[in-house]
Formats: structure tokens, C-alpha cells, sequence
């Protein structure tokens, strides 16, 4: 009798006993590295309403700005990994170990999508003396230090940019700093600063409408935004062993995330970026698509902070070198 009461226990107990829930069964929350309005910040906010749609839940996006995406980055890391918080987030962590920042990046992570990648170019005041990169070249080195270029700060994209392409030209400028690239741009226009290295996206109405020229597409392929523009690659190939590089936008989880959740966020964002809202707004923005994940991300991620790291170490802008964190030479 007692092996028959225990029987029907346990009978009972798997009767009664709760199946394990489908991810996700409640919201998720959506953390932007950047401030409203900003570059990463409408990517998200573009993708993710048809990620939200497959999903079946809502993402609550926030922006957690301050420390060059430090705080947002720590925040997602000191949560649950359960899949309910993601990182929304650009191709800053990948530099924090050797610029001193944090003691974290992508390998904390995982990838859910490297949605696109921005592409770099030179841009010069429409009175600059040169029209060709040739030309601005030749133009600083015959006057050292008179050229004036626009930068954001150590591991801002301008000075990444300047410090490759000093690995193949001498390039004796005078770098003026500016809080952004928008104020820099703002300034290149009025005549303050000469030239500026900056991200297709952020320049190309200036350069449609004429308040700015295109020196040097920093790509090893044209680019439709730019037609008629050579990639720099064209007269300089030894910028491919660099290229293609440019800033980049991803979303990510704390690695230690389920699979089910890391699959049904790969799968929603994988479809949302191909919508075709989406993919106009990366045209029109200059914007290369990339949609990738997993070891394709992964592999992307790891060059990008190779090339990236021993760029700012060997131009003397990084606290650490990347040989203390294990990151190869490109």
C-alpha cells in the first residue's frame, strides 16, 4: 500500500508540476550604449519593432549614456543572463581593455547580430587647396603642421582613421579635438578645422548638398552612396590590410544566455534586418549591411579589435598593449 500511495504521489507530482515556460514570457529590455538621436540609437529603434513582432513580446528601449558606452556595457553585464536584456550597442567595447576603460568587451558577450557597419571617409572644407587624397598629402607634407584635422577624442573614429593612415603616408597634421563629430563637421564647414576623417552616415547630406568634398573613401569597394569615388584601395592597396573597417552596430547578451533565447533573438533580429524599411534606411545612410551572427560575428568582432588595438597602441593613444589582453597583430 505505501508503494502504491508513493506511486501516486509522484504520478500527481508530474501531473501537477509546471512546464517550463517559452522564451520569452515577459518583456524585454532593450539597453542603447548612446544618447537619443544618435547614430546607434535609430538603428535600434528602426530594427527592433520588427524584431518585437516575431517575438511576440515588447523590447523596452532606454539610453545609458556616459563613459563611452562603459555604463550601458557594465549595466548588461551585471544582469541575470536570461535573455531579457540585451545590449544595443557599437564597436566601443572592443577597445576598452587597451584605452584603460574596462576590463570587459565582446568575448563577454554574446552576438545576436552585427546589424551594419559604418564606412569611413575623408572630408575637407570646399576651399581646401587639394581635391584628391594624393593632393592633401602632398599638400601636409610640404607644410607640416598647417593642416588642421578634426577629431573626437583617443579611440574616436577620427583618430583610429589618422592613426591608419599614418601606417602607410607621413602625415604631419595638427589634430584640433571636438565633442563629437556633428561639432566637428559644424566646424570643417566654417573653416576652423581643414579636414576631418568621418563616418559616411554622419557626413553624406553635407557632402549632397555640396557644404563639403569627399577626399578618400576609406573601403576597398565603392560605394553607391558615393558614386564616381575610388576606394582608397585603388592607389594606396596597402590599406587592405586593414580595410573593410568602419564603425559597427550590434545587439548582444551576457554570454551564459540560453541557447532557446539566443536562437529566438538571433532569428527575430536576423528577419528584422532584412525588412525593407530597414535596409533603406541603412542605404540612405551610408551604411553597410552586415546581419551577421554567431562564429561569422564572431570572427568579424575578433579582427576589428585586432586591427583596431594595434592601430591606437602603436600611434601612442592606448594605455595598454594589446599583447596583455592576448589580441594578436593583424
Amino acid at each position: 500500500m505505501r508503494h502504491i500511495l508513493l506511486g501516486a504521489v509522484a504520478a500527481l507530482g508530474l501531473t501537477v508540476a509546471p512546464a517550463l515556460a517559452e522564451y520569452p514570457e515577459k518583456d524585454i529590455q532593450g539597453v542603447i550604449q548612446w544618447g537619443a538621436g544618435g547614430s546607434t540609437d535609430t538603428v535600434m529603434r528602426a530594427v527592433t519593432p520588427h524584431a518585437e513582432k516575431l517575438l511576440g513580446r515588447s523590447v523596452v528601449m532606454t539610453n545609458r549614456t556616459g563613459g563611452v558606452g562603459v555604463i550601458a556595457t557594465k549595466f548588461v553585464q551585471s544582469q541575470d543572463a536570461d535573455g531579457y536584456t540585451l545590449l544595443m550597442s557599437a564597436e566601443n567595447p572592443q577597445i576598452y581593455k587597451v584605452m584603460g576603460l574596462a576590463d570587459t568587451d565582446y568575448s563577454d558577450f554574446i552576438p545576436i547580430s552585427v546589424l551594419a557597419r559604418g564606412v569611413p571617409l575623408i572630408v575637407a572644407n570646399n576651399d581646401a587647396p587639394y581635391n584628391t587624397f594624393a593632393e592633401f598629402v602632398a599638400y601636409a607634407q610640404a607644410n607640416p603642421g598647417k593642416v588642421r584635422i578634426g577629431s573626437t577624442g583617443p579611440g574616436g573614429v577620427p583618430s583610429v582613421v589618422t592613426a591608419m593612415l599614418t601606417t602607410q603616408v607621413e602625415l604631419p597634421v595638427t589634430a584640433v579635438p571636438y565633442d563629437g563629430d556633428g561639432p566637428a563637421l559644424t566646424a570643417l564647414q566654417g573653416g576652423a578645422i581643414d579636414v576631418m576623417p568621418a563616418v559616411l552616415g554622419a557626413a553624406i547630406e553635407h557632402v549632397r548638398a555640396g557644404r563639403m568634398k569627399v577626399l578618400a573613401l576609406i573601403d576597398t569597394v565603392e560605394n553607391p552612396a558615393l558614386p564616381g569615388i575610388a576606394p582608397i584601395t585603388a592607389e594606396y592597396p596597402g590599406f587592405g590590410d586593414y580595410l573593410p573597417w568602419g564603425p559597427f552596430f550590434g545587439v548582444f547578451v551576457k554570454k551564459g544566455t540560453p541557447e532557446d533565447a539566443v536562437a529566438k533573438l538571433r532569428a527575430a533580429y536576423q528577419a528584422a534586418a532584412e525588412e525593407a524599411d530597414f535596409k533603406a534606411l541603412m542605404d540612405g545612410r551610408g551604411f553597410k549591411l552586415m546581419n551577421i551572427s554567431g562564429a561569422e560575428a564572431e570572427a568579424f568582432l575578433a579582427k576589428w579589435q585586432s586591427v583596431t588595438s594595434w592601430l591606437v597602441f602603436d600611434a601612442g593613444i592606448a594605455k595598454h598593449s594589446p599583447e596583455d589582453f592576448g589580441i594578436p597583430r593583424p
